[in-house]
């Protein structure tokens, strides 16, 4: 598997940094894109509720503009996001033009056939009809960011063949998911060359001189 093959395998699939949120040590990071404020805030909550992190916006332009947007683990957005705006169909080609794999999870009040195969063919993982309940939302977030173990199993592998700090473990995961160094930095909240010298000391442990000799030791061709 190549490097590129790589990045966009596991991008939405890893999981990432250590949260109290989640019990299973996971830090889960969802994008909400709902224009009516009541709603976003009523499932922003219901977010926190379940375990996941929630960036939560009003538009599709504002996502978009969140320096964060390409860490999410999944993507919940409303179809209609107000007149003359981007809607949740839209946004599907959006982030897929910068690179953001995460399956994304349109909400409609209309879920009717053409509109089904609208969101279908754009590239939607599941259309979710209003009025909904909290465990309606876990079932579809559980569902379609169900990690896969293999990919699992051998970044956990390699990670383990040697002793590494908390911090440089969650560099690593990032470093895998395809962030750049300054994309880490920000995540973090730490400077770009602070991220470099936790770079610098993983690879140093595993025995490799950069990026794709990394993703090479993970991922064997």
């Amino acid at each position: 598997m190549g490097v590129v093959q790589a990045v966009s395998a596991v991008r939405s699939l890893l999981p990432m940094i250590p949260s109290q949120t989640d019990p299973r040590g996971a830090f889960r990071l969802v994008l909400l894109v709902e224009d009516a404020e009541d709603q976003r805030v009523l499932t922003a909550s219901r977010m926190h509720a379940l375990g996941w992190n929630c960036m939560a916006h009003g538009s599709a332009e504002s996502a978009l503009s969140d320096p964060h947007v390409r860490c999410v683990q999944a993507v919940i957005a409303d179809i209609v996001l107000g007149e003359g705006r981007r809607s949740g169909i839209d946004l599907i080609g959006d982030l897929r033009e910068r690179d953001v794999r995460a399956p994304v999870v349109l909400v409609t009040a209309f879920a009717d056939i053409p509109r089904l195969k609208e969101a279908l063919n754009a590239g939607a993982s599941h259309l979710l009809e209003k009025p909904f309940a909290a465990e309606d939302l876990r079932n579809v977030l559980e569902k379609v960011t169900r990690v896969d173990a293999g990919l699992t199993r051998l970044v956990d592998s390699a990670l383990c063949r040697v002793r590494l700090t908390q911090k440089e473990a969650q560099v690593a995961r990032l470093v895998l998911k395809g962030l750049t160094s300054k994309e880490i930095a920000g995540l973090l909240d730490n400077t770009e060359k602070t991220i470099k010298q936790h770079l610098t000391c993983l690879y140093g442990k595993l025995g490799v001189n950069g990026r794709a000799a990394f993703f090479h030791l993970v991922f064997p061709s």
